[in-house]
């Protein structure tokens, strides 16, 4: 397996970013789509960043296509072809890998938010698969149990799986080493981030409580991201699942909180390195 490092935990522009992951013995890193489109100050061109990565070293893992879950439940075209045009910047990029949350998966297959979110998700899957490329589902708001019979279910080869196994333990309060046996025909990147649940909640009121008609619920309220190894993650068991699979991608480090991200990433590089990940 590889070590990665989100872009975004830097809170650092991008060419500052990619100069940190190299200093503290990153293998790669996964894009987020601020530093691809939009207007933003810190946007960066694809020739400059596949530059800055070529001198640094550094290979992109994947690219951070979470654009918000309304494209799942309006079936909103300009999302979804602006979701499409990130997969397509995955490719210039080096990797074939886009990952995304779709909101949350309902329980109950005849309401029109699975309906509207399976076409919509199959719609990306093909995309993808015609591009030789990844639709890479986020894990989080529901089992492992219940995303695999929805990925099933679309019958494409172009969805895959980003496995956060911090996300299963906060939101869904699910077994990630579980999840990893679950999933382990659509895991194609995976995400090294850790935390606790504060209490059980329904994850609907959290990712997607308007598309619900549910009352919005905070997240402070709910979870608590950690450094790794400081959670429920059980490390240990998770990477003996992983390698007992055969993967060998990326575990691309998340820090979306505390007042130290280098220092919790470079901490994190520590960690993974003394479990022999690569």
């Amino acid at each position: 397996m590889k070590i990665g490092v989100i872009v975004d935990s830097f809170r650092k522009d991008f060419r500052s970013s990619i100069l940190e992951a190299q200093k503290i013995g990153a293998n790669g890193v996964q894009i987020g789509h601020k530093f691809l489109i939009g207007e933003s100050d810190l946007r960066v061109e694809i020739s400059e960043a596949n530059k800055i990565l070529n001198d640094a070293g550094i290979e992109c893992s994947a690219v951070c296509a979470d654009i918000g879950c309304k494209m799942f439940y309006t079936k909103s075209r300009e999302l979804i072809e602006l979701e499409k045009k990130l997969l397509y910047i995955a490719k210039e990029l080096g990797t074939n890998i886009a990952t995304t949350h779709i909101g949350v998966v309902p329980t109950d297959k005849n309401c029109r938010q699975y309906e509207t979110m399976h076409e919509v998700c199959f719609e990306l899957a093909e995309f993808a698969k015609s591009i030789d490329g990844h639709f890479a589902v986020e894990t989080g708001p529901e089992s492992s149990a219940l995303l695999k019979e929805f990925l099933d279910s679309l019958g494409s080869d172009g969805v895959a799986v980003n496995l956060d196994p911090a996300n299963l333990v906060m939101c869904a309060g699910d077994d990630p080493v579980q999840a990893v046996y679950n999933l382990k025909d659509y895991i194609v990147h995976t995400h090294a981030k850790d935390g606790i649940q504060l209490m059980p909640f329904d994850t609907r009121r959290t990712y997607a409580a308007s598309y619900f008609d549910l009352e919005p619920l905070l997240w402070s309220k709910c979870i608590k991201e950690v450094p790794l190894n400081e959670g429920g993650v059980p490390w240990d068991k998770y990477l003996a699942a992983l390698r007992e699979i055969g993967y060998k991608g990326y575990l691309t480090i998340e820090r979306e909180c505390g007042d130290t991200p280098s220092e919790d990433i470079a901490a994190a590089i520590r960690f993974l390195d003394s479990k022999n990940v690569r």
